[in-house]
């Protein structure tokens, strides 16, 4: 199964207090229904092509309203060819939409009202609904991490944003053909949203596989950094040694002075050892304890005289 897929269960397995329950189906039913009138009677037309949301979607009617409910699979004639779930609602479908938010004397509500959204657990509940509907999420090894919930009025959009905001992350939005589709790209909040729907094993391996890449990359910075420290190291002994065979050269090895001849000398001896080792060698063979940055001082005199004979 996708990682998407796995959310989705998770959210449709997941055990809701009753007012919960109320909030997530009135997001399942305003993103995936339509209305129908038969008879001067209102109907709920509701389809998804999600086994996992229409079962969801059945047992909160069931729970929460007893709702008789008709369904109907069918196959899509498209490439894809998947199975189209519809639902119809013919009873009690006003008083059920009421209950939700969805309907008043206006008529229909572009999204439920304060009083079904107020608490905090609700509005997570909401949000979990609305994925449930229509969200979707990169696989955590995906270096990409992208989660998404895709709608069809700007409206829903900007009303889902806000909702998120709520909870301090910050979702944008992008019209992608003819849907709107509100995402979050950092991992932070990515796995923020996970916790909040109460998708906790898909967190949970969100993070392992984050921590995992990211643990990885530092590794492969750090033993990149060392190379090139290495390469560095080698390209400067190479120069050191150079200046020296110089000095050489020009029969000025013994005018330099006894510190600087032994500093030259283990140089020469060891070509692609570090300042670091330089100092710990120096110590053992002249009893003299040098740090880094005394015989870089050292180093660096000697490709000054080198340079000195070079010019004259």
């Amino acid at each position: 199964m996708s990682f998407t897929t796995d959310i989705k269960q998770e959210i449709a397995n997941s055990e809701l207090e009753s007012h919960c329950q109320r909030a997530q189906l009135s997001a399942l039913i305003q993103l995936t229904s339509s209305l129908t009138i038969s008879k001067g009677n209102l109907g709920i037309l509701i389809r998804s092509e999600s086994p996992t949301t229409s079962k969801r979607i059945m047992y909160l009617l069931k729970n929460l309203y007893d709702a008789d409910t008709d369904l109907q699979i069918a196959k899509k004639t498209n490439l894809k060819k998947n199975n189209v779930y519809t639902i119809q609602i013919d009873r009690d479908a006003r008083k059920i939409l009421e209950d939700l938010g969805l309907y008043s004397a206006r008529g229909l509500e572009s999204h439920p009202g304060y009083e079904i959204l107020m608490r905090n657990c609700c509005a997570a509940s909401y949000l979990a609904g609305a994925f449930l509907a229509y969200g979707s999420c990169n696989d955590p090894q995906n270096a990409n991490y992208h989660l998404e919930i895709s709608l069809q009025e700007l409206e829903t959009a900007n009303y889902i944003v806000k909702l998120i905001s709520r909870f301090d992350m910050k979702a944008k939005i992008v019209k992608r053909r003819s849907r709107y589709v509100v995402y979050l790209k950092k991992a932070d909040y990515v796995s923020d949203f996970l916790a909040l729907i109460k998708a906790h094993d898909a967190m949970m391996r969100f993070e392992d596989e984050r921590i995992a890449r990211d643990l990885k990359n530092s590794l492969s910075r750090i033993d990149n950094c060392e190379i090139a420290n290495v390469e560095k190291s080698i390209r400067a002994g190479q120069k050191q040694i150079e200046a020296i065979a110089k000095i050489i050269e020009y029969d000025k090895f013994d005018t330099m002075g006894e510190k600087l001849m032994n500093a030259a000398d283990i140089r020469v001896r060891y070509p692609e050892a570090s300042l670091l080792e330089l100092c710990d060698i120096y110590q053992r063979n002249y009893g003299e304890v040098i740090s880094k940055s005394g015989m870089k001082h050292r180093l660096n005199k000697i490709e000054s005289i080198a340079d000195s004979l070079e010019e004259k």
